[in-house]
This record gives structure tokens, C-alpha cells and sequence, in this order.
């Protein structure tokens, strides 16, 4: 009986396990993201976002994007970042500027998991375009041109998908190749 009880604990500890890693691993920045890891335990380990977890840091946002979410996030790279005018990212990075390297930070965020294929599904439903709420209040505007998913910010900034679906446990991360600016 014991011997019965192991087995069947065993089983289903191995496909409990094995369910956790049905979603596939994606490499960034030359490291794998694995979806049983949250946003943060994965980005701090991407050689692309260095300059986002030091802004998310700098920002105080570290424990938010470790928490439950589920979380989209429209993750900039640090080419993203080198784009804005020289001098920017410093700036925003002294802690006096910490309301407005927030405000920027959750312009990339939205709450729930929003896949490629969902925000696909919802521009064909839009009849080309649609509008995200971002948890800032902020509005983003996602459409395609052919297989590719841009997204254009409040300034009329347009940044484009790179890397799509990178899951998350507590979300899903979509690699932008510029930064989203909010009107305010």
C-alpha cells in the first residue's frame, strides 16, 4: 500500500513538474528566460536589458514585477534606450526623477497576459488596430504590418515586437526595439 502511495505521489509530482515547462524557453539577450521563473528572476540574466533592470530598479519596481500579475511587458533593450536623446536615460536614472522613470516603466506594462496571438486577435477585431490600457493609464495602440506587431505610444513613437510570447510565471514579456513615451 505505502509502495502504491509513492508511486502515485511520484507521478504526479513528474507531471505537475513536467506541466511547468510545456511552455518553451526562450533565449534573450543570450540567456534562456524560463517560464517557471518570474519577469524579474529572467531579466536580470538578459545581456539586451541591462538598462531596464537598472531602471527598474532605480524605479522601486523590482517587488511589483516579482509579484503574482499576471503582467505584459513591452520590454525595451538597451538599443531601445540608446535611442532616446543622449543624456536621457541618466537622467531619469537620479532619484529625483523617480515619479517620471516610474510613470514611463508601468507605460510598458499592462495588466493580464496578453499574448502575441491575443493582441493579434484583438487588431483583426479592431479592423486593424487596437488600444491597451496600460497600468499607468497611459494608452497604447497595437497594430501589424504583414506578421509584424508594433506598438505606438501616446507621442505617436512606434516600436516594433522582436521577440514575441517570452512566458513568464507571473506574465509574458514582448522585446521592443524602442521605448514607449506617455503623453504626460
Amino acid at each position: 500500500m505505502k509502495t502504491t502511495k509513492i508511486l502515485a505521489t511520484v507521478i504526479l509530482a513528474l507531471a505537475f513538474g513536467f506541466a511547468s515547462f510545456a511552455q518553451k524557453t526562450v533565449m534573450v539577450g543570450g540567456a534562456a528566460m524560463y517560464p517557471n521563473k518570474n519577469i524579474i528572476e529572467n531579466a536580470v540574466n538578459s545581456k539586451d536589458h541591462t538598462t531596464l533592470v537598472a531602471a527598474v530598479k532605480a524605479a522601486d519596481l523590482v517587488e511589483t514585477l516579482k509579484g503574482k500579475g499576471p503582467f505584459t511587458v513591452f520590454a525595451p533593450t538597451n538599443e531601445a534606450f540608446d535611442k532616446l536623446p543622449k543624456g536621457t536615460v541618466e537622467t531619469l536614472l537620479k532619484p529625483e526623477n523617480k515619479k517620471m522613470l516610474q510613470n514611463i516603466l508601468t507605460y510598458h506594462v499592462v495588466a493580464g497576459k496578453w499574448s502575441a496571438a491575443d493582441i493579434a486577435k484583438a487588431i483583426k477585431a479592431g479592423k486593424g488596430k487596437t488600444t491597451i490600457k496600460a497600468v499607468n493609464g497611459g494608452t497604447l495602440t497595437a497594430w501589424m504590418e504583414g506578421k509584424n506587431l508594433y506598438i505606438t505610444d501616446e507621442k505617436g513613437g512606434k516600436s516594433k515586437v522582436t521577440i514575441a510570447d517570452v512566458n513568464q510565471s507571473n506574465g509574458v514579456i514582448h522585446v521592443v526595439d524602442a521605448v514607449l513615451l506617455p503623453k504626460k
